[in-house]
């Protein structure tokens, strides 16, 4: 789909692909990919299974591809030796391919394994990002609540969780997009592992009550 003048498709769960008009290829957490158009760049926000997912890495990976991820990748992309690799942790901030990217933290303040201890902690390091590609900036939440880190941004594309559980509820997204004032919302993590298409449609509902333009994609 065309947005702003880039092209995005969601993939599946918190995987998406950018085309910039250069023709570079970003996949951001690639995870159950089908049609396997080789990357330029492969952005990772964190080591769990749908986010790094050395399954899908291979069907897109060529030799010159640059991958971005966290330390906590490292022992699953020692693999790909012949790569370009670039390790970050929050504020990192990268020129690759033409693009600025800029790692922001992610983590819960209130979902949790267990008493005390969040499903994303803090300290964990990992990531959301900000890409700036052919004059737009798209943000990338990743595994998150929405946090302070979130406050006064200038972003044209939001790409958000609704689903709960590990991630920000429909409504609290809603919450954080309002805030966050994107000119254009989409909705992630849904439709997979967890959380369905109906949380998507939730939060269109929520913010479009404040002229916030979203779309499901």
């Amino acid at each position: 789909m065309n947005i702003l003048g880039i092209e995005i498709e969601r993939i599946n769960h918190d995987c998406f692909k950018i085309r910039s008009k250069e023709g570079k290829i970003i996949y951001i957490d690639p995870f159950k990919i089908e049609k396997e158009e080789k990357a330029d760049v492969i952005l990772i926000t964190h080591e769990h299974y749908d986010h790094c997912s050395i399954e899908d890495i291979n069907k897109i990976v060529k030799e010159n591809t640059v991958i971005v991820a966290t330390q906590d990748c490292v022992s699953k992309l020692m693999r790909y030796e012949n790569n370009k690799k670039k390790i970050v942790r929050p504020k990192s901030k990268l020129r690759i391919e033409g693009l600025k990217v800029e790692a922001y933290p992610a983590y819960n303040t209130n979902k949790f394994r267990s008493k005390g201890i969040p499903f994303h902690p803090k300290e964990d390091e990992k990531v959301g990002y900000l890409i700036t590609i052919d004059g737009k900036r798209i943000y990338h939440c990743g595994d998150s609540d929405f946090i302070e880190e979130m406050n006064n941004l200038d972003i044209d594309i939001l790409l958000i969780p609704v689903s709960g559980t590990y991630v920000m509820t429909a409504a609290e997204a809603a919450e954080a997009t309002k805030k966050i004032k994107p000119k254009i919302a989409i909705p992630m993590h849904y439709g997979s592992i967890i959380g369905s298409k109906e949380d998507a449609e939730k939060f269109k509902s929520l913010v479009e009550k404040e002229s916030i333009k979203v779309e499901i994609i």
